[in-house]
């Protein structure tokens, strides 16, 4: 069998069409849906129906398309295997948070790049939940990540990168007010509780007895500070001061006494081809981010 009929199979259904396909692929679309006719062919099924413009899967395309992403997949480790010298040439499956794609890894990939230009990275956004049971599960090689609040399973190792405690984000002009204080009687801004940070932030308000005033709930630091330099209103999340702009007109207040505090790391599969590889690269995207703010 031909590993590029299975490689087309796998492409339509992500795509949702041959046409978009075989942009991807970089072929034509007779092309295509003759790699997807010889599978057929080769397995004794229909693998693909049309529904309009687009295409879905018969049920015996559903049935294989687990196995198709496996296959795939082992194809990838055994050419990381092969070109692999010293950690610096193959592909690397990589998981990172949604918050962390604009921040994080376009440092983090520029100096990855710089060290090994060899390398092929394929980057996957999500939750921090989700990227974590994604690595355990052998679909991605590392992620970087929230740390998890279960344990890390012993198929896979965690690499701490960086430490960030909960700070009040308020506009500039009330820097001088006390963190509770702000957060008891100003406007809210919630950081989803939906994620680690947010619900971070959500323990420490119940266990100091503070119910602020809130405003609105949102996923996004970014978007947060956005806000409340508009004058939005205030939030507690975790100290992200180094990613955003020092023109904006927000101040972090600290907590008082010991603040609860957020970890990122990399996740990584203890024994999978790139395990090697992952290690590495967890030294150097730490060091960006030692490079990009306080620990």
């Amino acid at each position: 069998m031909d590993i590029r009929y299975v490689q087309s199979f796998v492409a339509v259904l992500e795509c949702g069409s041959i046409a978009k396909a075989a942009r991807q692929l970089d072929l034509t679309s007779a092309a295509v849906a003759a790699r997807i006719r010889s599978l057929e062919e080769l397995l004794g099924v229909p693998l693909l129906r049309r529904s309009g413009r687009f295409v879905r899967p018969t049920a015996e395309g559903l049935r294989i398309l687990e196995n198709a992403h496996l296959v795939l997949r082992s194809v990838r480790d055994l050419q990381a295997v092969a070109q692999h010298v010293d950690g610096q040439t193959g592909e690397l499956r990589l998981g990172v948070f949604v918050s962390a794609m604009t921040c994080i890894l376009p440092p983090v990939l520029q100096r990855i790049y710089s060290r090994y230009p060899e390398l092929a990275i394929f980057a996957e956004p999500g939750s921090s939940i989700n990227l974590c049971h994604k690595v355990a599960s052998g679909e991605l090689d590392a992620a970087i990540v929230v740390e998890p609040q279960f344990a890390i399973p012993k198929t896979c190792e965690w690499h701490l990168l960086r430490s960030e405690p909960l700070v009040v984000v308020a506009p500039r002009k009330m820097k001088q007010r006390q963190a509770h204080e702000l957060l008891q009687n100003e406007p809210f801004i919630r950081y989803s509780r939906s994620v680690s940070g947010g619900q971070l932030a959500d323990r420490y308000l119940w266990d100091h007895g503070i119910h602020p005033r809130q405003r609105l709930e949102i996923d996004g630091l970014l978007a947060i500070v956005e806000l409340v330099a508009a004058g939005i209103g205030v939030s507690l999340i975790p100290d992200w001061s180094s990613m955003w702009s020092p023109s904006l007109p927000v101040a972090c207040i600290p907590l008082p006494g010991e603040a609860p505090v957020r970890k990122i790391g990399l996740i990584a599969a203890r024994h999978a081809p790139s395990a090697a590889l992952s290690k590495a690269l967890a030294g150097e995207i730490a060091d960006v981010l030692r490079n990009l703010g306080p620990r």
